[in-house]
C-alpha cells in the first residue's frame, strides 16, 4: 500500500471556503529522485507518473477543477486562474470566483498565499529570491484588487536561512529596492550570506501594506523525507501549493 498524500493547510483568519493545500512529497507514483508525489512535468520525470500524481492529488484534496499549472520563470507576471488555453508563463495566479484552482510549484522557493479577509479572492505566488527582489509579491497584491490592509498572507515551506547561502549580488538586489531588507542576510565565514527567504517575504509584504502574515518555518533543504529541494539534490521533484474558493 502506498503512503498517503500529505499536505499543510494554513491556520489563518479567513473564511472556511478559502481553501489552501501545500503538498509534501509522499503519496505519489514517481520513483528515484522524484519519489514520490512529484507534480512537475518539466523536471525529467516520467510524464505518465506525473499525470497520475496530479490525478491522485485532485482526488485526495477534492479539487473542484484541474489546477492552472504555470510555466514558472522567476518573474512577476500574474494571471487569472480561469485563463483559457495552454500553460501560461507566469509566477503568480489569482482566483476571484469559486471553482478555479491556483497553483505554483516549488522545491526551495517560497509559496506565498494571499487572500482578502472577506474571502472573495485568493492568490498564490512563486517567490524565490529573484521573484521577491523583482516584485512578484507586490504584483500579486495589486492583482487582487482590494486594499492591501484587507489582505492576509500565509508562507509555505521553503529553504531555511541556515541552508540558503547566496552571494553579495543577491543581497544588493534587495537592498537597492528595500534598504530594510539588510536584516534578512547574515554574513558567513566564506564572504557570502545566509538569506532568510521567509524574513525577506515578511519585509516585502509589510512594505506592500499587507497586514497579518502567517506560516513559514518549514525548511525544504533539511527535511528530506517531507520535501523536495533543488539546492540539496539538484535533480528532484516539485511540491505544489494550491488555493481556491469553494
Amino acid at each position: 500500500m502506498s503512503a498517503a498524500i500529505e499536505w499543510l493547510e494554513p491556520e489563518w483568519p479567513v473564511p472556511r471556503h478559502v481553501r489552501v493545500v501545500s503538498t509534501q512529497r509522499t503519496g505519489g507514483a514517481s520513483e528515484g529522485a522524484y519519489a514520490s508525489l512529484n507534480l512537475a512535468a518539466h523536471v525529467g520525470d516520467d510524464a505518465g507518473r506525473v499525470r497520475e500524481n496530479r490525478r491522485r492529488l485532485c482526488a485526495a484534496a477534492g479539487l473542484p477543477s484541474e489546477p492552472l499549472w504555470l510555466e514558472q520563470v522567476h518573474g512577476c507576471e500574474v494571471v487569472r486562474a480561469d485563463a483559457q488555453g495552454g500553460v501560461p508563463r507566469a509566477d503568480s495566479v489569482v482566483a476571484t470566483r469559486a471553482g478555479c484552482v491556483c497553483a505554483v510549484m516549488t522545491a526551495d522557493c517560497l509559496p506565498v498565499v494571499l487572500a482578502d479577509q472577506a474571502g472573495t479572492r485568493v492568490a498564490v505566488a512563486h517567490a524565490g529570491w529573484r521573484g521577491l527582489a523583482g516584485g512578484v509579491v507586490e504584483a500579486t497584491v495589486e492583482a487582487l484588487g482590494v486594499d492591501a490592509a484587507d489582505i492576509v498572507a500565509w508562507l509555505g515551506p521553503a529553504i531555511g536561512q541556515r541552508a540558503f547561502e547566496v552571494g553579495p549580488e543577491v543581497r544588493q538586489a534587495f537592498i537597492d529596492r528595500l534598504p530594510e531588507a539588510e536584516v534578512g542576510f547574515e554574513p558567513n565565514d566564506r564572504g557570502r550570506f545566509q538569506a532568510d527567504l521567509c524574513g525577506l517575504a515578511r519585509i516585502v509584504l509589510a512594505r506592500a501594506g499587507v497586514g497579518p502574515v502567517y506560516g513559514g518555518g518549514w525548511c525544504t533543504a533539511t527535511e528530506a523525507s517531507r520535501y523536495f529541494s533543488f539546492r540539496r539534490d539538484g535533480v528532484t521533484g516539485r511540491m505544489a501549493t494550491l488555493a481556491w474558493l469553494e
